[in-house]
Parts: C-alpha cells; structure tokens; sequence
C-alpha cells in the first residue's frame, strides 16, 4: 500500500483544534494526522513529502458551475476583454481569418460584457464582422445574447418564433428581429447551434479539469444538463478522461433520460461522475438586468417591459408558481436534491415558499439539501425565514460579482440593495449554512478570489460594497470545503482532513488563516492532489 507522510508546512484540517505537524496518506486517504516523530516512527516504509513552508488544505469543492460549458469556452471566441464595439468587431474578423473559418460556418463567441461595451453588440455590428457567417454572441452572465442575420435565419427565429416564460425576442419597429434575446428564448436557439467534433470537444475536457485543478479544485460541478449533452458524457466517462469528480444536474425534463442512460446513482462515483439531482432556472441575471425583484431596477430602458403601465422594471419570472411547486414535489418524490437559479429575491422568495410548502405535507425535502443558486439579492430577513421555514435549504452565493460587477449593481441597484449582494454575512448571523462558487465560465473558477471578495468585498474601483456582510477568512475557506462537501452529501469523504477521508489536496504558497485579508488574492496554487495522485502541479 503506497504511503506518503507530508511535513514541513502548514496542515490546514479546518478543525478547531491545533494543527497536526505531519499527515500521512495511505491508498489514496488520510491515514493519521500527528507530530512528525510519531508519524515517522509508526510508518518508517512512507515517502517523504517535505512541503518547504507551504500549505496544505482540503481541495477546494466547486458548488456552482457548468464544467462542459468550460471545455466548450475553448473552443469559441472569447470576447471578454473586448472594451469597444470595434473591438468586438474585429476580434471576430481576426478570429475568422485565423481559424480558416468557411462561408456559412458558425461562429461561436462568448463573455463579452455590456458594461465594458457601453451596449450590447448590434446585429448590424455582427453583419459587419461576420457578413458569411452565422454569429451568436453570448453574454458574460450566459443569460442573454446576439444573433446576426445570418444565425437568425438559419435558425428560423421570426415573429412568429414562441417565446418560453421569461424570455424575449427583441423585434425592431417592422416587425424584424433585432437579434438581441433574453433568457429561455436566447438558450433554445443556443441549443440549435452546432456542437464541435467529439474529439475536439473530449480534448478541451481534459484542459478544462486542468483548468479547475489550477485553483485548487478538485470536485467539479455540471450545473444544467440538457438532452443533447447525453452522448457527450457517454463519450466523455466511455474515454475515461475524468480525473476530477464531477457532479451533474440535469433539467427535471431531461432528468429520467440521464439517470436510466449513465452511471453514478444513489450518491456514489462511477468513473469520476455522478448525478446529484435536478436543477431549475427561477430567473436571470442581475447584471443583465433580467434577475425577478421585488422592489425595481434603478433607471429603465426603453426595451424593459414592465409589470403594469405604473410598474417599475423588476426583470421577470422563469415560471410560475405552481410549476415551481409541482418540480419541487416531483424532485422530492424521487428523493433527488433540487439546484433553483435564484438571482433575485422574488425567484428566492418563490422557491422558499415552493419548498415550504411541499415540506409541509413531505417532510424529506429538508433531508434533501436543496440549494438556491446565487441567491445574490437575498434579502437578510429572507435568510431569517429560511433557517426558520427552509432549515434543509444551502444558499450558494455568487460572490466574485462584488469585484467583476459590484459597480454595476450599485448603479442598478443603488447603495442598500447592492451593499447585501451575496449577503454571507447575514447568512452566518441568521445560521444558515452557504458555500460560495464563481459560476464558470460566467468567471474563472478562482476560489482564493471568491476568498478575497467574501472576506473584503471591494469593487474594482476599491468601493467598500457592505462591510456587514463581510467574513473571516476561516468562515470563507469552509464555504469551499467543509460546507461545500456537505453540499454534495459528501462530508464523510471531503472537505477537512481527517482520518479516511478522501486524499484531495490543494497545496499553497501560504496558509490563508495566517495570510491579511487584503493579500489572499496574491497567494497561488502549488499543487492540486486527487485521492492522493498529484493531478496539477504549477
């Protein structure tokens, strides 16, 4: 039985108690944790692992992201550093030139930001960089997007086009669209557009977990499987290209296909996957300005269609109460944990209210953990009822917005709203347990810089957004370890260390419980280790 005894650093257990000088692995788990003699003398066959002052952790645990959506950001044009129309314009021209991209071939971009843009891209500037090509062009928040002519038609998308609860299709004065949609109209035509080869797709897997395990990360999530994704993830666990464990979330329509066709039931790994349950989408994104509020957006433009003709803007619901409550019945029967997108209050509102009520009458929701994605605009009297009605239900909160967007959703939102953005402060103080999660690819799965957000909560331009809603850097790191790993159900093999639990490390160039605040965001990954194998090493 291979063993390994590490020392020399900081052992990071996450318990209370002192930290242990060494720790041992045996096949693959934590076989003793204790002083270095003891260790040495009780194990004198083991390898040495000499940590030469860093830190080692529990792997940090992704509670929120689209791993496929990842692999598949490298195979599109990345648009998020484009500052200008022009830009845009021309990065697509550069990249069609480039990449020997043919006449009516698609054109697949994401992540550019409106915000940085000044407005999102135009159909017309779409045409202009791309007047043989179909080209959608997806936001950074995934939520909305941009057609060109071309995509549009060969997509069928006219005025007779349906539209799902939620969404829209933006249409000009005669009648035209604009090629600007939101939300469940935008993610069907998404679905529409053709996927890359198998095997360019199987290769940019096995980059995106290197993506991940850069980070630290060692359990991935895939946070909405739609139909058409099944015979990638036949290829992918057929490959044996998972080194990571994934965990994934089909849509409740979808559900019965992936748990009667794949692997990885009842809570348990089968090559690296497992299905943890079912998600739903309650509304969009604040950023986009689409997350369902109670109270309205500050400021309205010309295309946001309000509630009433003396209505505030509030974006809008993904579906209505009932079919909220008849998927939360459904998931429950199954006994299969529910993920619910929630930007706003009124979509946290919504589900809390679903969930309450099945709970009354089934008691085995709460057993099942459903957890409320984001929950940016939670309000802290919502988190008080909650621990009081929800006592089963874990808020993932979108933390990094504060950093990327914080600006953004203080002009959107004004001072109040935005200063109890992911409001972790106020989850600790009502008792309800949270972990956070960056949403990748929406941004990259960094935890130190979640860390960071959650611990200091500054703007790009050095705002203070909420300084009540601040953490401890210890509250933050369990959020990614511990309380995520309860998240999954996996507390008994994740997330602190301890004897014969799973050998999932993140080694770094500092101990973050000893590190200021203002430097966790300067500490880096030395080393990502999965069931004792070094999986990544910078």
């Amino acid at each position: 039985m291979p063993q390994t005894l590490y020392y020399g650093g900081d052992i990071v257990t996450m318990a209370a108690a002192p930290p242990p000088e060494a720790l041992l692995v045996a096949d693959g788990r934590i076989a003793a944790l204790g002083t270095l003699a003891d260790l040495e003398s009780a194990f004198p066959q083991a390898a040495k692992a000499d940590l030469q002052g860093a830190a080692l952790l529990p792997a940090f645990i992704d509670a929120h992201s689209h791993f496929s959506s990842v692999a598949a950001s490298l195979l599109q044009l990345q648009l998020g550093e484009a500052t200008s129309p022009d830009e845009v314009r021309e990065q697509i021209r550069r990249y069609i030139a480039e990449n020997q991209i043919a006449p009516g071939q698609w054109v697949n971009a994401s992540g550019y930001d409106d915000a940085r843009l000044g407005g999102h891209p135009t159909k017309a500037l779409l045409d202009e960089a791309a007047p043989h090509n179909p080209v959608v062009a997806q936001h950074t928040s995934g939520h909305v997007g941009v057609l060109n002519t071309a995509a549009l038609a060969t997509l069928g998308v006219d005025a007779n086009t349906p539209v799902p609860p939620g969404g829209k299709i933006a249409f000009d004065e005669g009648g035209h669209p604009t090629g600007y949609m939101e939300e469940g109209a935008f993610l069907a035509c998404l679905k529409k557009v053709p996927t890359p080869e198998p095997a360019a797709l199987l290769a940019a897997f096995a980059k995106a977990q290197d993506i991940y395990a850069s980070h630290g990360i060692a359990t991935v999530q895939e946070g909405l499987m739609v139909e058409a994704m099944l015979p990638l993830y036949r290829a992918l666990l057929a490959s044996g290209t998972l080194k990571l464990d994934v965990v994934g979330y089909p849509e409740p329509a979808a559900a019965p296909l992936f748990f009667n066709a794949l692997p990885g039931h009842n809570r348990q790994y089968a090559g690296h996957f497992k299905l943890g349950g079912c998600k739903l989408f309650l509304d969009g994104s604040p950023q986009a300005r689409t997350a369902w509020l109670t109270r309205p957006y500050l400021g309205c433009r010309p295309d946001e269609q309000l509630a009433s003709p003396d209505s505030g803007y509030c974006g809008h619901p993904a579906m209505a109460d009932g079919a909220v409550r008849a998927a939360v019945a459904a998931a429950t029967e199954s006994g299969l944990q529910l993920l619910a997108h929630c930007n706003g209050d009124a979509a946290a509102q919504q589900f809390m209210d679903a969930c309450a009520s099945v709970a009354a009458s089934d008691p085995r929701l709460n057993a099942l953990r459903p957890v409320m994605i984001h929950a940016q605009l939670l309000r802290p009297a919502q988190l008080v009822e909650m621990r009081a009605k929800n006592p089963g239900m874990i808020p993932s909160f979108f933390v990094a917005h504060i950093a990327r967007w914080g600006e953004l959703h203080l002009r959107n939102l004004g001072p109040e709203r935005a200063g109890h953005l992911s409001p972790a402060g106020s989850a600790l103080k009502a008792g309800v347990l949270f972990t956070l999660h960056q949403d990748a690819p929406v941004l990259p799965p960094d935890m130190l810089h979640s860390i960071w957000c959650a611990v200091n909560r500054v703007t790009d331009k050095g705002t203070l957004l909420g300084a009540e809603e601040r953490i401890s850097t210890r509250e933050a790191l369990r959020a990614v370890t511990e309380n995520a790993a309860y998240q999954y159900f996996e507390e008994g093999e994740k997330g602190t260390l301890a004897p014969g639990k799973r050998a999932d490390f993140t080694i770094l160039t500092g101990n973050p419980l000893t590190t200021s605040p203002e430097a966790l965001r300067d500490l880096r990954v030395l080393a990502t280790l999965k069931d004792g194998v070094c999986i990544w090493q910078g």
